[in-house]
């Protein structure tokens, strides 16, 4: 490996240690280290929220789709560009505002509350398939950063997996929401410029600019068309792309709750331009990415979701080129610090401190939600060594997981006066069932190929809604005793 490329890669790490480390001594209590008690200003939640979305996708699943499929692909953009701006538009400004008014500081805290459900199953539930699926979601990660390590750096695939969680462990555990926040507003302006100055830097040696990638695209066969569905058979496709993950976002715990560490809830809306604005850039931006690909590189490349890496290698300095492929990495890390910290928050919030007799103190409270950080990240950590082919399918499958269990849910709980705690627990069954179990249930529905993200979402909806209503009488029942 390039010595300098080395250097880039350990300058990187500095930097995000250090920002930890200037967290330190702000953590006095669980909630500072959760939630940042409250008070960060509209940039960093904006940023650190988008930042929390993308990972590694943005830099290579994203622009290979476009360099092989073509600009029909940018439909996958628009799912996700919907499903964010709804999140903003009905989620942040209530959730923050219906989190703090519940004194919660952890989404199965919220529900649990909100539902006056005094048992402790919702919570329970909740705080279980939130930390199943966050797990899975996390190690999928962590399997994508140790190859990614492995073909950019050739550092050894294991070495390279203990080293990332590492550095993402030390700063989440010595700064909790306010580092993990602050590192995700500094990743998310370096992926910002990564991702616009590496495909400008390839486009301009293009022969004939715009031109070149029309020309070759016909030789290879690739659509230039945003309405090209022949290579996918129909408009259901699109559909499916932009319902598919859009829909997922209402339920995603390390993206929502980045919304209730705000200081000034009437922000969120210039937080949500701030946000969206970078969102439409940098999807724009790794759009580009894929289509100068298809002119840039004469011969098809033979792994295409390394476009990216090769452009950056073929374009600048080993040390330079070292410093933006850690972009690709900064883009998963700040998933995963999110990740870590929301499990970690939801084993010491909603499982020991459920099952914990008697008051404790704040340092003691910080200390076991520290603990849960190591322990959720040494899990993670052993899963992925286990190397799995199935990554990308790993990633949706929580994704999918997250957004029908709790997506129905979370808008159900600020929208819909009547749900109550029967309802709200029909419909995490449901929607994490139909979330697991569809892809053996959908041969038997049609012959297309239905996203779970789609019947699962719609399922629990109705299953919390019908449920509800059902229930009305015993929930008043419960609730006079």
């Amino acid at each position: 490996m390039n010595t300098f490329t080395i250097l880039a890669f350990f300058f990187y790490f500095t930097i995000l240690l250090f920002i930890g480390l200037a967290s330190y001594k702000k953590q006095k209590s669980s909630a500072d280290f959760i939630v940042g008690n409250r008070s960060l200003n509209f940039w960093v939640i904006a940023l650190s929220a988008h930042a929390s979305d993308m990972s590694s996708w943005l830099f290579m699943a994203f622009p290979a789709a476009l360099y092989i499929r073509g600009l029909s692909q940018i439909w996958m953009a628009v799912g996700l560009l919907l499903g964010m701006w709804l999140t903003w538009q009905f989620v942040a400004k209530k959730l923050r505002t219906s989190t703090e008014n519940y004194d919660s500081y952890t989404l199965p805290s919220f529900f649990s509350k909100r539902f006056n459900d005094k048992s402790g199953t919702i919570r329970t539930v909740t705080a279980f398939m939130s930390v199943i699926f966050l797990t899975s979601y996390l190690s999928a990660g962590l399997m994508g950063m140790g190859l990614l390590l492995e073909s950019i750096f050739g550092i050894d695939y294991y070495l390279g997996l203990t080293i990332s969680l590492t550095v993402v462990l030390i700063y989440t555990f010595v700064g909790g929401f306010t580092t993990v926040a602050w590192t995700d507003l500094f990743q998310a302006l370096f992926l910002l410029i990564v991702l616009l100055v590496v495909p400008y830097f390839a486009f301009i040696t293009l022969p004939n600019g715009f031109e070149s990638i029309k020309t070759d695209a016909m030789v290879k066969n690739i659509g230039l068309s945003f309405f090209d569905f022949s290579a996918d058979g129909s408009i259901l496709t699109v559909i499916f792309l932009v319902f598919g993950w859009g829909l997922g976002y209402f339920g995603q715990p390390h993206i929502v709750t980045k919304f209730m560490g705000i200081k000034n809830t009437e922000e969120l809306t210039k937080s949500k331009y701030v946000g969206m604005t970078w969102m439409v850039v940098t999807l724009g931006a790794a759009a580009f990415v894929g289509s100068v690909g298809i002119s840039y590189f004469p011969e098809t490349l033979d792994k295409p979701e390394l476009v990216f890496v090769e452009m950056v290698k073929s374009l600048f300095h080993p040390f330079l080129a070292g410093v933006f492929l850690c972009g690709i990495i900064s883009a998963t890390m700040s998933t995963m610090d999110s990740q870590i910290l929301v499990a970690a928050s939801v084993l010491s919030e909603d499982f020991y401190m459920q099952f914990k007799k008697g008051k404790i103190s704040d340092r003691h409270h910080l200390t076991i939600t520290r603990l849960s950080v190591v322990l959720v990240s040494v899990a993670s950590l052993l899963i992925s060594f286990n190397k799995s082919s199935t990554i990308m399918d790993s990633v949706y499958y929580a994704w999918t997981g997250l957004g029908c269990s709790f997506g129905p849910l979370m808008l159900m709980s600020l929208y819909f006066k009547k749900a109550n705690k029967y309802g709200a627990i029909a419909g995490i069954i449901v929607g994490g069932t139909f979330a697991g179990l569809w892809h053996y249930i959908n041969p038997y529905v049609s012959e297309i190929t239905i996203p779970a993200m789609i019947p699962g979402f719609v399922l629990s909806s109705l299953a919390i809604y019908l449920t509800s209503i059902l229930t009305q009488e015993n929930d008043l029942l419960a609730k006079q005793m």
